[in-house]
């Protein structure tokens, strides 16, 4: 298993800094979050580290499963954008979120969903065309949201012959089990934050009650080979998550 840090808990720190701070660290891997301030990447800073990158494809006005053509493909070229720069990057995984169902928009769910599937399918089919693994990354119990259940998760993966970042924060937030979240063998990325069930809050990792020893062992029999992502909300959440992966797998 290889240790990874998000973006999300040091922006708007430059990547060079963020950078600095994780091989300082010696953390393998940094997920970048491809949106302002990391909109652009500079590959000569990424290839002056030690430190390998994986990418976040943009969450913010994006929604890949709008009902308005305009806005769907939109964030679609958004989606690819963050596919080309993984692959002149060579880095092999860019995580995407499945969009949502807007206020006016709950009448028509069934024709989002598939909208949702359709795009996906799209995006995995330039992912595989360019050397990259697009995972898509279940979501947590926010009205609206799409692919909150692993099962229907996995099938839509499945379908469309592409791969899943389990988020094990959202998945503890829909009330799924630690054996339930390792059900699918489409998951080749993860996310870690903690929280107590009732939001999705990005605590530090064993700060709240996620069976994180369960994990880490269950991960260990399964040979789980992929990225661990700390993907908490600031930069002290960071160091005690870190910690906290350091003592449960003594590395």
């Amino acid at each position: 298993m290889n240790i990874g840090v998000s973006t999300l808990a040091l922006s708007p720190t430059s990547l060079e800094d963020v950078l600095v701070c994780l091989e300082d660290r010696n953390v393998e891997y940094c997920e970048v979050m491809n949106e302002y301030p990391y909109n652009t990447i500079d590959r000569d800073i990424v290839d002056s580290f030690n430190v390998k990158i994986s990418i976040h494809s943009p969450l913010s006005d994006v929604n890949i499963a709008s009902y308005n053509d305009t806005m769907r493909r939109s964030s679609i070229s958004q989606i690819k954008n963050s596919i080309d720069i993984a692959s002149t990057m060579e880095t092999d995984i860019v995580v995407v979120h499945p969009g949502q169902i807007p206020i006016l928009g709950k009448k028509f769910e069934d024709k989002i969903k598939d909208y949702s599937v359709e795009s996906l399918k799209e995006c995995s089919i330039y992912a595989d065309d360019h050397d990259v693994m697009l995972c898509i990354e279940n979501m947590p119990d926010i009205e609206g949201l799409l692919l909150k259940d692993l099962s229907e998760l996995h099938l839509v993966a499945e379908k469309i012959d592409s791969h899943i970042t389990l988020d094990v924060g959202h998945a503890h937030n829909m009330n799924f089990s630690v054996s339930e979240m390792l059900n699918s063998s489409r998951i080749n990325h993860i996310h870690l934050s903690d929280n107590d069930g009732s939001f999705d809050t990005h605590n530090a990792i064993g700060s709240a009650n996620i069976d994180f020893k369960s994990l880490f062992d269950q991960l260990k029999t399964k040979n789980y080979d992929g990225i661990l992502v700390v993907e908490v909300k600031d930069p002290q959440a960071v160091t005690e998550s870190l910690n906290f992966i350091k003592n449960e797998l003594k590395i």
